[in-house]
């Protein structure tokens, strides 16, 4: 970077200790999003399709958030509402801020958001060959019950993950040893 770029940019310091802050999908947010959705799905999303979800998510038919820390938008991840279940339709975070931590959280929001939206569990759907994920998801009770042949890019099959009775008592102490084992 020149001493000109130096001037003009006025970069701000990272924080030593930063601060994940979450918050409801906004329209502002998704050319953010973007970048991110490109590095991580094969096949992503268009901004279009972004913005539909935030109409269904105005109507009350999902919840989508967003991930920052400082002004870096990090991650996202939604929740699709049917009938006494709620389907997560994605999870994303930032390659850079991957092994941090972050997925934990978006994957604590969605289950308390469930939760409070009295659900009574939660499905997913996650490429066979990503077994970071599927450790993530069995951290929170989802168990596989099914595959979907080709389901990803008409080449890779999904496992098909569900977690019941998430209204107990058992799967709130779930969620709060995660929340309590958090760094």
């Amino acid at each position: 970077m020149s001493i000109l770029d130096r001037l003009i940019r006025r970069e701000e310091p990272q924080p030593t200790n930063p601060v994940l802050e979450v918050s409801l999908l906004a329209r502002k947010h998704i050319r953010d999003i973007m970048p991110i959705e490109e590095a991580v799905y094969p096949k992503p999303w268009t901004a279009k399709v972004f913005s539909e979800e935030i109409d269904m998510m105005m109507r009350g038919r999902r919840h989508y958030v967003v991930a920052h820390i400082g002004r870096d938008l990090v991650g996202y991840c939604g929740l699709l509402f049917a009938e006494h279940d709620a389907h997560i339709t994605n999870i994303a975070v930032h390659p850079k801020w991957q092994k941090r931590g972050i997925a934990t959280e978006l994957m604590l929001e969605l289950a308390y958001e469930a939760r409070e939206r009295k659900c009574e569990a939660l499905t997913l759907e996650v490429r066979h060959t990503n077994k970071a994920a599927q450790e993530l998801y069995r951290r929170f009770g989802f168990a596989p019950a099914g595959i979907r042949r080709k389901y990803y890019e008409n080449t890779d099959d999904a496992i098909v993950m569900w977690c019941q009775d998430i209204q107990t008592d058992e799967y709130r102490l779930r969620l709060e040893a995660i929340t309590d084992t958090r760094p």
